[in-house]
């Protein structure tokens, strides 16, 4: 038995490519399993195969538990600590009790006939185990396979080899007709292993195929010439590939399309039909943003980094085209650029424009306290926060002509003084203090003056309507005449309710 196996061992080993050690695994537990299955009760046997003689030995076993968790029903595997401690008083809770059996001739065959059935199926993983390697080495890549079968969820595609690897209905191209012994290209993107088998998953929809598609037809591309950084698909109807080269004298797009647009007319073959735009990387977000939305033409362009939004301005004959079917070439530029895409028309854009610098120059009326042609200075120099008002090195704002030192200096303080004001308001709404709605929206009273009674418990118009004159002096500085305004205001709903008793 020892002899045999050991050739056995190293014979798989040499044929199969196995490893040793996990032939004399499979072997002690085809051994075991063997045993156990032959034993009356529940018995537990542990085998163990010398790697070196071959000899193998077979021991039951009993696991020691707590006394209170010992029944009469597991005695065939499980012993008391206190009548294990009997046999060695050194033993503790989750030890093991050995004993060796001794194997019959009949023991013997049987045990040989299960490890022969265990070890070809150890054979069967381990070469499974060898493709799931080979294609480890492929994921991110293109495979070609046969079509073996189709079903509503999905198809199997024969790779060879005894291989087959798994398309799923979402990852087919949408209208695409696959039938039984059709020759498919698909994108490697996973694979892992299973009991019944390894498993590979493939896709024709990812983007990535594209750009793969591309470096199959573009030897610039696969000797790194030329480089693809992004890819948006609209998988069966329309993609767009945007590509760079660091090499001036090399033109990425014409490289793409090829000779009479040979080397696209390839890619989009391979795709049903697939329409592939080309368009060119830029570095800087907004010209890569109208290099994206090509063939529409860009008017104009404004970029926030902050939400990384773009509004793009179009003639309204291009607005349409822009936009895009169902908004396909909108909605693949965003995916293209990385960047969340608003396409609308000049006149769109102009009065979108004129209600912003409304907007900012109420707000720098109202948080710096200045006249509006003030307001407008500093709209139409750029600024468009109280921070910037607040920070910007006063070198630049004393370059403004309508400015000089001591404006600049006043304009900065306010801006400062309404910075604080604004962190005072936002942790008193954080701790609570919030005046009601109809304090907020009364007339006259701005937020900050709302939150500033808040504090001192004015929470509500009818709450400033209680307040004297004097009173309301004390909490807020402000003229007499503008704090005997805001309390008539308060009142008005007094004089409503009284003359209706009236």
């Amino acid at each position: 038995m020892s002899k045999e196996v050991l050739i056995l061992v190293k014979r798989l080993s040499d044929e199969k490519g196995i490893d040793p050690g996990e032939i004399f695994t499979a072997l002690e537990n085809a051994l075991k399993a063997a045993t156990e299955k032959h034993q009356v009760g529940d018995v537990r046997v542990e085998v163990s195969v010398d790697r070196e003689t071959g000899e193998y030995k077979t021991e039951r076993y009993w696991e020691v538990v707590d006394d209170d968790e010992f029944s009469s029903f597991t005695a065939d595997h499980e012993i008391s600590l206190s009548a294990a401690k009997e046999k060695n008083p050194e033993l503790s809770v989750g030890d093991r009790i050995y004993e060796p059996m001794a194997s019959t001739s009949t023991d013997f065959r049987i045990a040989a006939q299960a490890a022969k059935q265990i070890m070809a199926q150890t054979v069967r993983d381990a070469e499974r185990k060898g493709l799931v390697n080979k294609y480890l080495d492929k994921v991110g890549g293109l495979i070609t396979g046969t079509v073996k079968k189709v079903i509503r969820d999905y198809a199997l595609l024969d790779l060879g080899e005894g291989v087959e690897a798994v398309l799923y209905r979402d990852e087919m191209i949408s209208g695409e007709n696959l039938r039984a012994n059709d020759r498919v290209r698909a994108y490697l993107y996973d694979v892992h292993y299973e009991a019944r088998g390894p498993q590979i998953f493939v896709s024709r929809t990812r983007p990535e195929m594209v750009a793969k598609l591309f470096e199959l037809e573009v030897p610039e591309i696969s000797e790194e010439v030329i480089e693809v950084k992004a890819v948006a698909r609209d998988p069966g109807s329309r993609a767009k590939i945007a590509v760079k080269t660091n090499d001036g004298r090399i033109d990425p797009i014409g490289a793409c399309v090829g000779m009479r647009g040979s080397r696209v007319q390839a890619v989009s073959g391979e795709l049903c039909g697939e329409r592939v735009d080309i368009i060119l990387w830029d570095d800087n977000p907004a010209q890569l943003v109208i290099n994206a939305m090509a063939p529409a033409e860009v008017e104009s362009i404004v970029l926030d980094e902050d939400s990384k939004t773009i509004d793009i301005a179009v003639s309204k004959e291009q607005l349409s085209q822009a936009i895009g079917r169902g908004g396909q070439n909108i909605h693949l530029a965003s995916d293209l650029t990385g960047w969340t895409l608003n396409v609308m028309s000049m006149e769109e854009a102009n009065e979108k424009s004129q209600r912003e610098l409304e907007t900012t120059v109420s707000g720098f009326m109202e948080q710096l306290g200045v006249e509006e042609d003030v307001a407008i200075v500093l709209v139409e120099e750029g600024f468009s926060t109280v921070e910037e008002v607040a920070y910007v090195p006063i070198q630049e704002m004393l370059e403004i002509d309508a400015f000089d030192e001591e404006i600049v200096e006043e304009l900065r303080n306010r801006a400062k003084d309404a910075l604080l004001t604004m962190a005072l308001l936002s942790e008193e709404e954080m701790s609570g203090n919030e005046p009601e709605q109809d304090l907020l929206e009364m007339e006259g009273m701005s937020r900050e003056l709302a939150f500033t009674l808040a504090k001192n418990e004015v929470k509500s118009m009818e709450d400033l309507a209680e307040l004297a004159v004097d009173d309301l002096l004390e909490i807020q500085e402000m003229s007499e005449e503008k704090a005997a305004e805001l309390i008539m205001t308060a009142r008005k709903p007094w004089f409503i309710e009284g003359s209706k008793e009236g």
